[in-house]
């Protein structure tokens, strides 16, 4: 009787091999459609221009003769229609304020998949710790409604030579 049970067993373990072996082949069809519909996920968020940049509009070239170390604060500003987030990327964090204040969340998105989500206070405040490492991007969604998504952005090295790249 226990040679009859380890055939069965070793069926049974054929089986389960080729149902899982057919279910990790995903129709090539299946995945391109899941990509699509997830592009359009925020379709209807409002693109933010970069309209400031204090490392391209020269704010650290003219002070960097005056001291030995770059400043290690650097801002950037995206608007889009009434809205306005104004980031200051640090050492460690990316500190934002959401103009006009008022609550919501915020995401930033790497390219490769990955989002750190925060709340955005009733005043506008916002923390983002870790900096994400790589390209990324900010969706913003209000709790009156509005949705807005940034350019993609990359910091190249860390605060104090920070190069960011719309």
């Amino acid at each position: 009787m226990s040679q009859q049970w380890w055939e069965d067993d070793d069926q049974l373990l054929a089986a389960l091999r080729e149902a899982f072996r057919s279910a990790r082949s995903v129709p090539a069809e299946f995945t391109a459609t899941a990509k699509a519909t997830f592009a359009w996920r925020d379709i209807d968020a409002e693109l933010a221009t970069l309209t400031w940049d204090s490392i391209s509009a020269g704010v650290g070239a003219e002070l960097a003769g005056q001291r030995a170390d770059p400043a290690s604060l650097r801002s950037l500003t995206f608007e889009a229609g009434e809205l306005t987030l104004e980031i200051e990327v640090t050492e460690n964090a990316l500190l934002g304020q959401l103009v006009p204040p008022g609550p919501g969340r915020i995401e930033a998105r790497t390219i490769g998949g990955d989002a750190v989500t925060t709340v955005i206070n009733q005043v506008g405040g916002f923390t983002i710790c870790p900096i994400p490492r790589g390209p990324f991007r900010l969706y913003c969604q209000t709790t009156g409604g509005a949705n807005v998504l940034t350019s993609w952005l990359a910091l190249e090295d860390p605060p104090g030579g920070t190069a960011v790249r719309p």
